[in-house]
């Protein structure tokens, strides 16, 4: 990621599309923690806040990754539960 300031005419990535996505199917708190601050980069880049924007799109970027992963993790560890839950049922003949 870049260390500079976007300055150009175009408002940095949003983020909305995938923070939405993280929402429904990894981890909504985060998610929607991302949805809130993708929604302000474009209105602040506009009304010329684009540090403020900068900011907006990285925090953004920063809770919808924490809930993608985060949420990634949650459903392994569940799958292994089941698993192991499952050949435990089945090696003392509970199925």
């Amino acid at each position: 990621m870049s260390d500079q300031l976007n300055t150009g005419g175009r408002p940095p990535k949003n983020w909305l599309v995938e923070s939405i996505l993280a929402t429904l199917f990894c981890c909504l708190p985060l998610g929607i923690v991302g949805i809130i601050n993708a929604t302000k980069v474009e209105s602040l880049w506009n009304s010329g806040d684009h540090a403020g924007a900068e900011k907006a799109a990285a925090d953004a970027k920063k809770w919808t990754m924490l809930g993608f992963w985060i949420g990634l993790a949650v459903m392994v560890v569940y799958i292994i539960f089941v698993f192991v839950i499952g050949v435990g049922a089945a090696a003392s003949g509970g199925m």
